[in-house]
């Protein structure tokens, strides 16, 4: 088995996977601010390149139903220049453009706008994950960043057809990158669960998910409040994607308990920095490829592609 200091010197490239809410985006943070790893945000490249126009558009559309004809005029003589400031903190434009649905009296999108943008929403995080390998490369050319991670978007598993060895999202990411699945247990859950009651936001569903709760219900979403809406799908949700994610890990990556990797004590949950998270990492691939004859080949096609990697940049 390779040994941990082996292991750290490696050009690491590390997809996560999991629930939202689960410390993804929290722990690539830290690993850029501690060991210059580069963040690859998932939302982020999809709300400046793929969503980028049509987030532009909605704002513009929003502005021009004020009916205040001096900023309609400036807009239609292209007198004032509007752009959003998404950065890889403040990821509001891309939750604001997918939206919820219900009464657009109360913020909400009709049926039918929702449903459209759940599908720019799944067009274009395909597309973000299908670049993941260019911005590898391009994290080393033009930033140095010895190691990546790719900050997934919780849906992940939700636009992987698991039944295709060709998906064009998961065969883009085993070749490069090592698969971690953050799994939560039921005490992370629960926090999970909460969070996401007090403050629902935007997500991708499933169509197959999402079909169940639309049914019914009007299409131009009149009575229908969008936060009420949302609230009770996050449970059923979360218990629809975890098989998915389980099937995900054990056929292509890993798996890491949240609470392995987010030790927390009475007073504080501890994010890794880079060294302590490839020390927990280590110890993760390596007591699951100990016991598993596939768990070791995935470990040895990893080791393998990193040492390419490494190879190719010297």
């Amino acid at each position: 088995m390779i040994s941990l200091d082996e292991f750290k010197k490696f050009h690491h490239a590390i997809s996560l996977l999991g629930m939202s809410g689960v410390g993804k985006t929290v722990l690539s943070k830290s690993l850029r601010q501690s060991g210059n790893w580069y963040h690859y945000s998932a939302d982020y490249r999809i709300g400046t390149r793929y969503l980028a126009e049509h987030i532009l558009d909605n704002i513009k559309f929003k502005i021009m139903q004020m009916n205040d004809p001096f900023v309609a005029d400036l807009l239609r003589s292209d007198s004032i220049y509007i752009n959003h400031n998404i950065t890889v903190d403040n990821l509001t434009p891309v939750s604001t453009y997918l939206g919820m649905y219900g009464d657009p009296q109360n913020g909400g999108l009709t049926k039918q706008t929702f449903l459209n943008r759940q599908n720019d929403y799944r067009r274009a995080e395909t597309r973000s994950m299908q670049d993941t390998e260019r911005f590898i490369d391009k994290a080393w050319q033009i930033y140095g960043c010895r190691n990546f991670v790719n900050d997934a978007s919780g849906s992940l598993c939700e636009i992987i057809d698991l039944d295709h060895p060709s998906d064009p999202v998961i065969s883009k990411l085993i070749p490069k990158t090592l698969i971690l699945y953050i799994q939560a247990d039921i005490e992370y859950e629960k926090q999970l669960k909460a969070r996401a009651h007090s403050h629902p936001k935007p997500l991708f569903y499933n169509p197959a998910f999402l079909s169940r709760y639309l049914e019914n219900k009007p299409d131009n979403g009149a009575g229908v409040d969008p936060l009420d809406f949302a609230r009770p799908l996050f449970p059923d949700l979360l218990n629809f994607r975890k098989p998915r994610y389980a099937m995900i890990a054990e056929r292509h990556g890993f798996i890491i308990p949240a609470n392995d990797l987010f030790e927390s004590n009475a007073f504080e949950e501890t994010v890794p920095t880079s060294v302590s998270f490839l020390s927990r990492l280590h110890t993760a691939v390596c007591t699951q490829a100990s016991e598993s004859e596939a768990a070791a080949k995935k470990l040895e096609a990893y080791i393998s592609a990193c040492r390419s990697r490494a190879d190719s940049r010297y």
